[in-house]
């Protein structure tokens, strides 16, 4: 039996490359007051992604970079409110399986 190959993403944060299985996909919706980051765990939401570590370094590292705005082709900042209560959530910094499945390294004692 053939193996495929995962299809590779990159994080818009690090930059560095994972399979796409262990990344958060990140869309951006209008509104009336311009655009906002939603999360898609589910990988179901129309438009661009961009694709982010599910872990608040990452994320943290996204924001400072203005990474959302350019891979996601959108004019402005987006408000990426909703996205830091859903990347800072209990279980993303436990251990345990987050919302895709993945279990995340962050906070775990080395």
């Amino acid at each position: 039996m053939v193996r495929r190959a995962q299809p590779e993403r990159t994080c818009v944060g690090c930059r560095k490359r994972a399979p796409a299985s262990e990344l958060l996909r990140i869309v951006a919706v209008g509104d009336e007051a311009g655009h906002s980051l939603r999360p898609d765990p589910a990988r179901r939401l129309p438009g661009r992604g961009a694709n982010l570590h599910p872990g608040p370094a990452c994320f943290a590292q996204a924001v400072r970079r203005r990474a959302f705005g350019r891979a996601l082709r959108v004019a402005g900042v987006p408000d990426h409110g909703e996205l830091a209560k859903y990347v800072d959530a209990p279980s993303f910094t436990s251990g345990q399986p987050d919302r895709t499945g993945v279990a995340s390294k962050v906070g775990r004692p080395t």
